[in-house]
C-alpha cells in the first residue's frame, strides 16, 4: 500500500529521529537508510516543503528534525510524499454504485481506514524509544557510524 517513495521518506525521518537536534548530513543518511543518495535529495526536499525537516547546505550542513519526534506522526510523512486516501465513491464510476462501494472498493477502503489510524497514532518518538524493541534501520555499527560523522561536524 505504500509507494517505495515513502518507504525512503520513513527510514530517514526514523533515522533522524534518532539525532534530532543535529544536522545528519545526507550522504550518512542515504547509507544508513540504504537509499541512493540522489534519490533522497529529492526525499528530503519533498519532506523540507511539508514543514517536517530543516536542512542547511554546505560545509557542516545537513537535515535535522523540525519538531519534536513526538509531534510527528508516520501520517505527517507517508502524506508529505504519497498520501493515503480513503474510497468514498466508486473509482470506476459507475453510477449505480455511488457511495455504495463494492465488496472489493469496500475492502479496499477499510484497509486505507486501518493503516490511516495506525500511522496517525505512531509517532517518530515510538518508533525509536522503546528500549525493548530492534532501532529501526539501526544496529550498532550503523548507530556508531552516525553518531561520529555528526561528532565530526
Amino acid at each position: 500500500m505504500l509507494s517505495q517513495t515513502s518507504e525512503y521518506a520513513l527510514r530517514a525521518m526514523s533515522t533522524l529521529a534518532y539525532a534530532p537536534d543535529q544536522l545528519t548530513p545526507t550522504p550518512v543518511l542515504a547509507e544508513m537508510t540504504k537509499v541512493p543518495s540522489n534519490y533522497l535529495a529529492k526525499v528530503l526536499q519533498s519532506l523540507a516543503q511539508a514543514g517536517l525537516i530543516v536542512g542547511r547546505r554546505g560545509v557542516g550542513g545537513g537535515y535535522r528534525l523540525a519538531r519534536p519526534a513526538e509531534q510527528i506522526s508516520l501520517l505527517h510523512i507517508v502524506n508529505a510524499i504519497d498520501p493515503i486516501e480513503r474510497i468514498t465513491t466508486c473509482p470506476l464510476g459507475l453510477s449505480n454504485h455511488g457511495p455504495n462501494l463494492c465488496p472489493l472498493h469496500r475492502a479496499l477502503d477499510a484497509a486505507a481506514k486501518g493503516l490511516i489510524e495506525q500511522f496517525e497514532g505512531t509517532t517518530l518518538k515510538d518508533l525509536v524509544s522503546d528500549p525493548n524493541s530492534s532501532k529501526p534501520l539501526c544496529d550498532a555499527e550503523t548507530t556508531a557510524k552516525l553518531t561520529v560523522s555528526i561528532k565530526k561536524r
